[in-house]
């Protein structure tokens, strides 16, 4: 019987090889599946993406991005717009437009978010919770989370009482969002926080002691960024307190019967005398900005008026860089017939300041309180009947304090503030005049003094240690003037106008100036003059 024959052999290397093309095969197989598997994945991925980039939202026009076409004045629609600051429990349960800056955002989850909106002073809470039965939805609420803050929205809602009282907002009620549309969107992120520029010192003091780090704004940066800065809850009250006092002004003067008057800014010669002028050139002519309105107050008197007021610009050109000065501040100027004696503009001043004091002590109690919770201060004491002393008086009560002062100068900062303090001591007031200075400090039209002319009738007036007024009887007859002139230095043919106008008849006459700017400064009691200056000008800051 025959048999096949046995099977070849097979060799080492051969199985090896074999083994090698399965296991290389297998590999493949597997990132192959691997690699289709991951396309699967993507593809379904993406299909589930399009799915939703393609869902539609059922209450997309409830809330979104409004072109710009739309707010070019392109229809009147008749809507009503709500002041932030008038939302209070009255309105309860009604539907309400409010329009604001978006000052905080919190998200909650992704179906509910908080938003803040603010108004000049003004904050109010707005609620956003995704819901059908109230047209708002998840996208509704990632819209708004995801706006920068300080983008201006209009939100519509209806306003809810909280159960708790609420810290962080001005008003107590809430707004149940319905629709919320972006009207301009701030830039991502903003130059200087809000947040940081609106911390009392106190704020920054006790972050320090728990460790916390906090931005502190400096006063260049607020000023480079002024539009933001502005912002700020104490920058608000600090320019509503400037406008009470500018209106109080006009209003208690017009009621004394005087009469506003605006006088030009571009002069052919200095208005106070000194250097400190802005020199120009006006049509091939020599000429400067106005030191002062005071040539034309006069004129103006002279003119037959009686009793003038001006609130308008005023420029020194002086290279002081200290906190109470400024290159271009708004005066408040007055000047008035005198009976007998320049105490009549004193009274004048007495009855105005008083005026004024009060009226924001007793109207403008949320403004001086939002400026006291940055920068806390004490209520300035004044009487009802301000006090009167004269230089010499203020000159001894310094020497007795151990402060020697030459008689016949002028008095330096340090001194103002010293004798501040010791009347504030012996008299209990921080608002008093300082009247008879020397001649010699005083400027050219100044009337001397009948008993002594080395001395005139002219006065200051001071808050808190630091002057704010200057005043005097002028001088009304063209030949005293034309002397006084020249020997200050100044060239009486660029005022010739001025002068001559005292030769057709003029009557005595007295006036006093005062900076806007340093009246709110000292009331507040503010460090510094710059921030009571919209857009300061000083020596080193032309621009913003």
């Amino acid at each position: 019987m025959s048999s096949e024959p046995p099977p070849a052999s097979t060799s080492t290397e051969e199985l090896e090889a074999d083994l090698s093309a399965a296991t290389i095969s297998k590999k493949q197989l597997n990132k192959e599946a691997r690699k289709a598997a991951k396309a699967a994945k993507a593809e379904k991925a993406g299909k589930v993406e399009k799915s939703q980039a393609e869902e539609v939202d059922p209450f997309a026009a409830n809330y979104g991005d409004v072109p710009v076409e739309e707010i070019q004045s392109k229809v009147i629609s008749g809507r009503s717009w709500i002041d932030i600051g008038d939302l209070d429990e009255a309105a309860a349960g009604s539907s309400v437009l409010i329009r604001g800056s978006a000052q905080a955002f919190r998200p909650v989850s992704k179906k509910m978010a908080f938003v803040v909106l603010r108004q000049s002073m003004s904050t109010v809470q707005c609620v956003l919770v995704a819901s059908a039965d109230h047209g708002v939805s998840t996208q509704m609420v990632r819209f708004a989370t995801s706006l920068s803050k300080e983008s201006i929205l209009d939100v519509e809602g209806i306003v809810s009482i909280p159960k708790e009282p609420l810290k962080a907002t001005t008003q107590q009620v809430e707004i149940q969002v319905r629709k919320v549309y972006c009207i301009n969107r701030a830039v991502p992120v903003l130059p200087i926080n809000l947040e940081d520029a609106a911390r009392s010192e106190a704020e920054f003091e006790k972050a320090e002691q728990t460790g916390e780090k906090w931005v502190r704004v400096l006063q260049d940066t607020r000023l480079n960024y002024r539009a933001i800065d502005l912002r700020t809850p104490a920058n608000q009250a600090i320019f509503r307190i400037q406008f009470q006092v500018e209106n109080k002004f006009r209003e208690y003067l017009s009621s004394k019967d005087f009469i506003g008057i605006h006088s030009p800014k571009l002069i052919s010669g200095s208005s106070e005398g000194g250097a400190a002028v802005f020199k120009l050139q006006y049509n091939g002519q020599p000429a400067c900005l106005a030191q002062s309105p005071q040539l034309y107050k006069q004129m103006s008197i002279c003119g037959g008026f009686g009793r003038v007021f001006e609130v308008g610009p005023v420029f020194r050109a002086e290279n002081s860089n200290t906190h109470r000065h400024l290159c271009e501040f708004i005066g408040l100027d007055a000047e008035m017939e005198i009976k007998e004696h320049y105490f009549e503009v004193c009274d004048i001043i007495d009855g105005l300041f008083v005026a004024i004091f009060k009226h924001l002590n007793e109207n403008c109690q949320k403004e001086l309180e939002t400026i006291n919770r940055q920068y806390p201060f004490e209520p300035l004491k004044y009487l009802e009947k301000t006090l009167k002393l004269t230089y010499a008086e203020g000159i001894q009560m310094l020497k007795d304090a151990g402060t020697e002062i030459e008689p016949m100068g002028d008095l330096n900062t340090e001194a103002e503030k010293k004798l501040g303090r010791l009347v504030k001591e012996k008299y209990g007031t921080e608002f008093f005049i300082l009247y008879r200075y020397p001649l010699a400090v005083r400027p050219f039209y100044t009337m001397p003094c009948y008993d002594d002319p080395a001395y005139s009738n002219s006065f200051d007036v001071f808050i808190r240690g630091e002057e704010i007024i200057s005043g005097a009887q002028r001088v009304h007859t063209p030949e005293l003037l034309r002397k006084s002139a020249i020997e200050c230095g100044i060239d009486a043919s660029t005022i010739s106008s001025y002068i001559e106008s005292f030769s057709y008849g003029a009557p005595p006459h007295g006036g006093f100036g005062v900076g806007l700017e340093r009246v709110v400064m000292l009331f507040c009691a503010l460090n510094n003059i710059r921030k009571t200056s919209l857009f300061p000008r000083d020596p080193q800051r032309l621009t913003p």
